[in-house]
């Protein structure tokens, strides 16, 4: 790998500042010592059995002294970007100009039609409320007008509260006025709802704080460009930037979920990044949604019969290691489809064998996700050891 290439974060290798310690280890010293010290002093040698006071004494020092250890660990892991968590994290990102993006809330374009056309304008004040029926609100984002002579306007809408419960209603679900309008007939979302997402996570903070020195050059890294878009929506998980030919970028997204993104995700990124603080001045840039390579998922799996006190246990273990599957295979733009990844986890989960029917090893290109559209996962029994 070319040393001015980031490896994956967790890949960097793990920090102890403790050198590792144990709370055997330390009991062991704890005695150790005490007895080493105990002939210093006195010249005669003694040897602490298990059920001696004084053992016992230094044992008890022993687990709050471990805890004060495990602080102290904790402590330096702190001022370190791959352990880092919560309010330590955002001061960490903060050394790089780096904020947690807040929870944003679903866009949708809804169509106002008018019962027939007038002469004048119809008006479509600001914040006009519209809902699916069923509890989720939007609110148009500024004034509008059906103009004289035209039978509708489309006005840009977003839901009334953040996080991810906007997302993914089809066109034609928003379709009840709240705040009734003169003359307004009908209304309808005309694209699915999407952008919402929730608070940004740990995993997403620390990440782009990873990748934000690369946000700082005007030459257009993959980096920066993955930087800026994962700071656009924090629902945004894979990002995959290309050059098909020179000054032409095609940037591919993927949500974190592994659904892929709504066009209103990706013209409203694609025109975020058209900043000048942004996008160098030769640069088109375009974004994409990945191309998806479907597969299914056919597997039988055996226990062994030594395990049939736990049999149904495996069972439940089985089917969330094939779920867990799912998400790992179907999160990255460009990863290969891997039965064997598939069988390991299986296998971890207490199988004592399986076979895969599907999926076949299948090379994804950098411009495609594998996207799971069926399961099939059949237990076949207890076998001898």
């Amino acid at each position: 790998m070319p040393n001015n290439v980031l490896k994956p974060l967790e890949d960097l290798p793990d920090i102890s500042f403790i050198e590792n310690d144990t709370i055997d280890a330390m009991m062991q010293r704890m005695v150790s010592n005490w007895e080493a010290r105990y002939k210093e002093i006195t010249g005669r040698e003694v040897s602490l059995s298990d059920s001696d006071p004084m053992r016992i004494a230094l044992y008890a020092c022993t687990l709050e002294l471990y805890q004060i250890e495990q602080c102290v660990n904790r402590a330096g892991k702190q001022n370190l970007l791959k352990y880092s968590y919560d309010g330590f994290l955002d001061n960490l990102a903060a050394n790089m100009a780096v904020n947690r993006n807040e929870a944003s809330a679903a866009r949708t374009v809804i169509r106002f039609t008018a019962s027939e056309t007038k002469t004048y304008a119809l008006a479509i004040p600001a914040e006009t409320r519209l809902t699916n029926g069923a509890g989720v609100f939007f609110k148009t984002i500024a004034y509008a007008e059906i103009a004289p002579g035209d039978a509708y306007v489309d006005v840009e809408a977003i839901c009334t509260e953040t996080g991810e419960q906007g997302n993914g209603y089809l066109a034609g679900q928003i379709n009840v006025l709240v705040d009734p309008l003169p003359y307004i007939v009908t209304v309808a979302n005309t694209a699915t709802t999407a952008g919402g997402a929730g608070v940004e996570s740990d995993e997403s903070l620390r990440e782009r704080t990873y990748l934000a020195p690369s946000s700082f050059s005007v030459a257009g890294p993959d980096g920066a460009y993955e930087y800026w878009a994962r700071t656009y929506n924090s629902g945004i998980g894979s990002v995959k930037v290309t050059s098909p030919a020179p000054v032409e970028v095609v940037i591919y997204v993927l949500m974190t979920d592994g659904k892929l993104p709504e066009e209103s995700v990706l013209t409203g990124l694609e025109e975020y990044l058209q900043d000048e603080k942004i996008r160098p001045l030769t640069d088109k840039v375009t974004v994409k949604a990945p191309t998806a390579l479907n597969f299914g998922i056919d597997l039988t799996y055996y226990i062994n019969a030594s395990n049939s006190a736990t049999a149904a246990l495996i069972q439940t273990q089985v089917t969330k290691a094939v779920e867990e599957y799912v998400t790992w295979q179907t999160t990255e733009i460009g990863k290969d489809i891997n039965p064997s990844e598939l069988i390991s986890r299986v296998v971890k989960a207490g199988a004592k064998r399986v076979e895969v029917t599907s999926p076949v090893f299948t090379r994804v290109g950098g411009e495609q996700v594998a996207q799971c559209t069926s399961k099939t996962v059949n237990y076949g029994g207890l076998e001898d050891d």
